[in-house]
Parts: structure tokens; sequence; C-alpha cells
């Protein structure tokens, strides 16, 4: 059993290790003072567009699509300890590389399901970083850990589909730079199978009957640099039948394409995140003194550091693992493993997190450091892709089945 990472993830990880170094860090205060002065707090920071080229001339750029046609032709393996680096800086690094979601998954879309067309108008300009995407699935009248239970409806008329819906939560669609939805809507609401009643159509940002009406907040965060989650109503959107993703009722399917690399990237910036967490903890424990000895004496920062360092390389391994899965047997042989680190990652981070920022204070639940807010990713990742206990019911299902 070989651990150790192969020649070209050991060379992409130490490019990628010099550029959060030596740009992406540095970049984080000064995004922040940039914010500040620009007209509308969806726009890009300057220092952002800067970041994307200098990772683009350093060829750090599109790592997540395993396809060589359109990205850096790596395996979900190649990938893991690339994307756990970008976790360290999540508002920033996944998008100075052009891996940030909703956009990564979109592109997987568009990459696997997209017509010639579809690809040419939406795939290649989201692939060069020029514009962006969202991805509206998430409905707020319904449960949505059920994905048959969504509403919103997707009628032919003629040569048109027509959308009519209402969602939230979607992620991007604040941003300026937002050109087109990846819709899920139900093409055959009365079919038999559940499963068959969904299907997906591409609409553009400016049809007429979309509005984007609110930002949602996430624990009190709006999210600027990954273009924040929306409230979006489609109100009799006209697009054409050409705008169909796949085929009429392989939205679901899709969804379940999409959502499975998004699980394991979402882990693998979770790792990253408690490896920085650990980091400041440990920056903190050795500065600072209390009861007359230094935090690092304490036994229970100790343990919270010990702990903490035991959890990630659990976490680690069993997301490699899952990665290798997928690249050896696909991601329906990996189906446990995936919906496992689904569990496991963000709850297990959440911990780390909140160990950390008790350790500093006051200052841990402030602005001057990034620990409140990785806390609240990280938090809402127990949510996103599927709950905890959507996930616990299939994996118990699976694992009592030799059992009935």
């Amino acid at each position: 059993m070989d651990f150790a990472f192969d020649a070209r993830t050991e060379e992409l990880r130490a490019r990628l290790l010099a550029f959060l170094d030596g740009h992406v860090y540095p970049a984080e205060p000064v995004a922040e003072e940039q914010r500040a002065a620009l007209a509308s707090p969806w726009d890009t920071p300057p220092v952002v567009e800067e970041l994307k080229a200098e990772a683009r001339r350093q060829g750090l750029w599109n790592l997540f699509l395993p396809d060589e046609e359109y990205g850096a032709g790596l395996t979900n393996l190649q990938y893991a300890p690339l994307a756990e680096l970008t976790g360290r800086s999540p508002q920033l690094a996944p998008t100075a590389l052009n891996c940030a979601a909703p956009d990564t998954g979109n592109m997987e879309v568009l990459a696997q399901f997209g017509t010639d067309e579809q690809r040419k108008r939406w795939l290649e300009p989201l692939l060069r970083g020029e514009i962006r995407s969202a991805f509206a699935m998430t409905e707020p009248d319904v449960a949505s850990s059920d994905a048959t239970n969504i509403e919103t409806r997707i009628e032919r008329d003629g040569g048109d589909y027509v959308v009519t819906g209402r969602k939230w939560y979607i992620s991007g669609a604040m941003s300026p730079d937002c050109r087109v939805f990846v819709v899920m809507g139900k093409t055959d609401p009365d079919g038999g199978d559940i499963r068959r009643q969904q299907s997906m159509v591409l609409v553009p940002r400016d049809t007429p009957g979309v509005e984007v009406r609110r930002a949602m907040r996430v624990y009190g965060y709006e999210d600027h640099y990954h273009g924040g989650h929306a409230e979006v109503v489609f109100d009799g959107v006209r697009v054409p039948v050409a705008n169909l993703v796949g085929e009429e009722g392989g939205g679901f399917a899709i969804a379940q394409a999409r959502l499975g690399p998004g699980r394991i990237h979402h882990c693998m910036r979770l790792i990253g995140m408690a490896e920085r967490a650990v980091e400041l903890m440990c920056r903190r424990a050795v500065s600072r003194t209390a009861f007359g000895r230094p935090l690092a004496a304490q036994g229970q920062v100790q343990a919270w550091i010990a702990d903490a360092r035991v959890a990630i390389e659990q976490l680690r391994l069993l997301v490699l693992k899952t990665a290798w899965l997928m690249d050896t047997v696909g991601n329906r042989g990996a189906h446990t493993e995936i919906q496992a680190i689904k569990i496991a990652t963000p709850r297990t981070v959440v911990g780390i997190l909140d160990r950390a920022v008790q350790l500093h204070g006051a200052g841990g639940v402030s602005q001057d450091f990034p620990l409140a807010e990785l806390w609240a990713a990280a938090r809402t990742l127990r949510l996103a892709d599927g709950p905890d206990e959507v996930h616990q019911r299939s994996l118990a299902r699976r694992e009592l089945k030799a059992y009935a």
C-alpha cells in the first residue's frame, strides 16, 4: 500500500504552496480593504482578478476537471491534496484557481452532458473564468433534502420550455458576473417514476421573468467572494428547447452525477480549513499566557490540539480512499465512501473549528481572525449537498441490506 503522492501531484502541490504563501495569504487583507471601497459588495475586488491572472500564468488553473480537453486531466486522487490546500483560504484560493463552487459542478455538467452549442456558449467562458454561473435546485417551500419534492415546473410550449418556480440559497446568483442558471424542475410531475420527473435547463440570467430577489445570509455572512446565495424567482421564463441539458427526465441522474464530485471537493477543502485552524491554535497557544502559564502548557489545550491532529489524519485517509475508489470503480462504486466522508468531514471539522474559536477567546468570534467565517462555512456543509441525516439513512440501509 503506497501512501506517497505521485510526481505530478508533488510538483503541483509545491507550486500551489508557494502560490498560497506568496500571493493568496497576503491578498486576504487587501481584498477586504478593496471590498469596502467597491460600488457594490458583490463586485470583485481587483486583487482577485490579479490572483486569477497569476494562477493562469503559473498553470494552476481548472485543476478540478479530470477531462484533459477542458481541465488539467488530474484524477480525484491527484486533485485531493491540491483541493485541500485551497481550503486553507476558502474565500480566495478556489476562485483564484477557477476551482470554486458552484462553477466547478456546472462546468462538469456541461462537459459531460452539454451539447456542442451549450459548451461553446457557456462552458468555454466559464473555463476561461470570464463569467460565473449558478445551480438552481433548492426550494423554500418543500423539504429539498428529498430532491424529488421540487415543485418548479418546466413545461413544453412549442419550441420553448416555460420555467415557473421559486428557488433559494442559489449560490453564485448575486454576482454580477453570473450569466446562466442551471435550473432543475419537473417536466413530468405525474410520471410514475419519481426519479424521471425532473429535467434541467439552462436559463440565461437576463431572460425576461428571472428575478434575483434577495441575498440569503449564512449565519450573518453573505459570502461575497463566491457570489453570495440568493432567492430567485422564475416567473414564466421562456427558453428554447435547445437549452435542455441531457434528456427530458434526466435531471435527477444529472444532479447525482454533479453532486458526487462536489461532495468530495467540499470534504477536501474542509480538511484544509481544519489544518489552518490547527495552525492558528498552535500559534495562539505558544503566544498567550493565562494563569501564569502559556496556553500551550495547559493540558486541555494540548488535548484539543492532539485530538485535532488525530481527526484530520483519519479524515484525510478516508477522503483519499474515496478519491481512489472514484477513480477505479466510479462514483457508483464509491457511493458508501462518498456518503461516509460527507457525514464525517463537516461534523468533525466543525468541532475542530469550535475549539479553535474557544482558544482564541473573543478574537475567535471576531473579524480579525478567519475562524468564525470558517466555522459558518463548515457548519453549512452539514446541510449542503444533502444533510447528514439523509446520508446516514442511505448508508444504514446499505449496511442493513446484507442482513435483511
